[in-house]
């Protein structure tokens, strides 16, 4: 797996979402939280956090609009995921108040998940 496997906030991630079922975006309305990447050029990042709080904590400042809204994390992993790698879309992972954290592709995510138990 590749080099954020080991990173103790995407493992957080994996474990949370597995345990609560649920994973975290921002919207404001009917329009999501695309940043772009800052580790690959022509890149977009969405960014998920496995707590509503972490998720919280991000909508100030230019992100004041947004509001966390919850995915089901079978909705997240059978729709979402796979519908993010067709676009090309990379995943942000609990990014911490400095929007330092892990961009995942979707695919390297989704089978992160299936390890957990």
């Amino acid at each position: 797996m590749a080099e954020f496997a080991h990173d103790p906030s995407f493992q957080r991630f994996i474990e949370e979402a597995k345990t609560h079922g649920v994973v975290w975006t921002l919207a404001d309305g009917e329009d999501l939280l695309v940043v772009e990447s800052v580790e690959f050029e022509e890149t977009d990042v969405m960014p998920f956090w496995s707590n509503k709080a972490e998720a919280q904590a991000h909508c100030s400042d230019e992100w004041a609009g947004y509001k966390p809204e919850a995915i089901p994390l079978d909705v997240f992993c059978e729709g979402w995921l796979k519908e993010m790698y067709d676009d090309g879309v990379l995943i942000g992972t609990n990014w911490d108040e400095s929007l330092n954290g892990p961009e995942v592709e979707p695919r390297e995510l989704l089978e992160a998940l299936a390890l957990v138990q």
